[in-house]
């Protein structure tokens, strides 16, 4: 029997669920300024630059503009950790 895959995305596609809502053009272009409060909410029926699962469900804050992704500063522990995530996966946070 040969292992099975040790992959950041490994038995987790079911633990994330599958999204029933189609996303739509205003999904893909949110706009956010920076040092807006964010939360992360991975859209998994949207593969393209998913973040690490251990991140959803995260408040962060907007530290800026990369392309078409946000750059976002999340605490993980003691250290503060910025990521590049598109705006899909991201929703306003108050």
């Amino acid at each position: 029997m040969s292992k099975g895959s040790k992959g950041k995305m490994a038995r987790r596609t079911r633990n994330l669920g599958r999204h029933k809502k189609k996303l739509t053009v205003s999904d893909m272009m949110k706009k956010f300024e920076e040092g807006d409060k964010v939360l992360v909410k991975i859209k998994p029926n949207y593969n393209t630059s998913l973040p690490h699962p251990k991140f959803n469900g995260r408040h962060g804050k907007v530290l800026g503009v990369k392309g078409m992704a946000y750059v976002i500063q999340i605490k993980c522990g003691k250290a503060l950790k910025s990521l590049d995530i598109l705006p899909v996966h991201l929703e306003q946070s108050s």
